[in-house]
């Protein structure tokens, strides 16, 4: 992996799971709608200052979103922050730096 780019799409881990559930509620805020099924199904990491996740959520019957969350440093003690996303995304749609 070169250093600052994403990583290779990897499928998500429990802890992608626990990152992605983080922010679910910043997202339903921003969609103003519920997402009653948000499944992490593969991800992307990037090293900054801390760490950019790209994960792609299932969030019911074919429908997919893709996340991008910062995890800050663990000594900032903060919690991941949703700093942008993408609706309308299908299964077969590629997980890009967006």
């Amino acid at each position: 992996m070169m250093c600052g780019a994403p990583s290779a799409t990897q499928p998500a881990t429990a802890e992608t799971q626990e990152i992605a559930d983080k922010v679910k509620a910043q997202l339903e805020e921003k969609e103003n709608k519920k997402f009653p099924v948000f499944k992490a199904v593969e991800f992307k990491s990037q090293v900054v200052a801390g760490t950019n996740y790209f994960i792609k959520v299932h969030v019911g019957n074919d429908n997919f979103v893709h996340l991008r969350v910062f995890q800050s440093l663990p000594h900032e003690d903060k919690p991941p922050a949703l700093t942008s996303y993408q609706t309308n995304k299908a299964k077969h749609d590629e997980l890009t730096y967006f």
